[in-house]
């Protein structure tokens, strides 16, 4: 064997973006395309429980493609960035040995720059890495996040919360009580419970509590863009944007077309920067580094 050399590294494509930006579509689509498996890195949906609130992608919408880290903890479990980063690196190792390709996604900013540069940055020193950042224009952005926490009470949030309450010293600071959409029906859910409160204020209290789920689902946007705009400026960090921009503003003029937009300007680019990563020459690992020696 040449001496300096041991390997090609082997490649991981992570799937970047704010809430609401189209991640988990994105990454079963390049799952199912390049034979990949999906790594979830969203510090809530790892946990069970609250599958609206948490908006978990259905067993429909993963389309046979595997997922780890996904609803695998107690709902009131900790779970740390050092420990999502032993966790994910595990799975990622299995994928790639079972040939397949690791499609890491989530809106966990702090988890995936764990997973990367954590450990002295072994898990970038050790892979080839292509970063996909799903982004749009924020007032479109939070046009579109407002919909979905719409649809989300049209699909059962507010049993999903009531269900999972419980009483008024529930803490929402660990587990998957953080998720946005549980600690904002705290008010209503211990009025209601009470019974002090008549049908008209229940119902103004409802509505105060949609609209701050909507206004910290627009802050949590923001913050996740910041971050990851931030973390495309580190050093071996090849981070693509992919504007989805014009999916929402097609879908904010009730265009049919939305889909067939999606597929042009976003599928169509990132399916081809995909390929041409996948079949470009790895990089190669140095035989001390691989060896663990000095």
């Amino acid at each position: 064997m040449e001496h300096g050399v041991v390997a090609g590294k082997p490649k991981v494509v992570f799937v970047l973006g704010a809430t609401a930006t189209g991640k988990s579509k994105l990454a079963i689509a390049l799952a199912e395309r390049f034979n990949g498996e999906v790594i979830n890195a969203d510090k809530i949906q790892v946990h069970d429980g609250v599958p609206i609130i948490t908006n978990k992608v259905t067993e429909e919408e993963k389309a046979g493609v595997p997922h780890h880290l996904l609803g695998v903890l107690h709902p009131d479990a900790d779970f740390t960035a050092e420990e999502f980063r032993r966790e994910a690196a595990g799975a990622v190792a299995r994928v790639l040995s079972a040939g397949r390709l690791p499609v890491v996604a989530g809106g966990s900013n702090t988890y995936i720059e764990e997973l990367v540069e954590g450990d002295g940055a072994a898990f970038r020193l050790a892979h080839d890495v292509l970063y996909l950042w799903v982004d749009a224009e924020q007032e479109l952005l939070e046009w579109y996040a407002e919909l979905r926490v719409d649809a989300m009470v049209a699909r059962g949030l507010v049993d999903e919360a009531r269900a999972a309450f419980n009483g008024a010293g529930t803490d929402y600071t660990r587990g998957v009580r953080r998720a946005i959409g549980l600690p904002e029906m705290h008010a209503y859910l211990v009025a209601e419970r009470e019974g002090g409160a008549g049908p008209a204020e229940l119902a103004a209290m409802l509505e105060r509590a949609v609209h701050e789920i909507k206004e910290n689902t627009f802050r949590l946007a923001r913050a996740q863009a910041e971050k990851i705009q931030r973390l495309s400026e580190l050093e071996g960090w090849d981070v693509r944007r992919l504007d989805v921009t014009p999916v929402f503003a097609r879908k904010a003029d009730g265009a049919a077309c939305h889909e067939q937009t999606w597929k042009t300007l976003v599928w169509e680019p990132c399916e081809k920067m995909v390929k041409d990563f996948l079949e470009a020459p790895a990089a190669v690992i140095p035989a001390v580094a691989a060896a663990g020696t000095i």
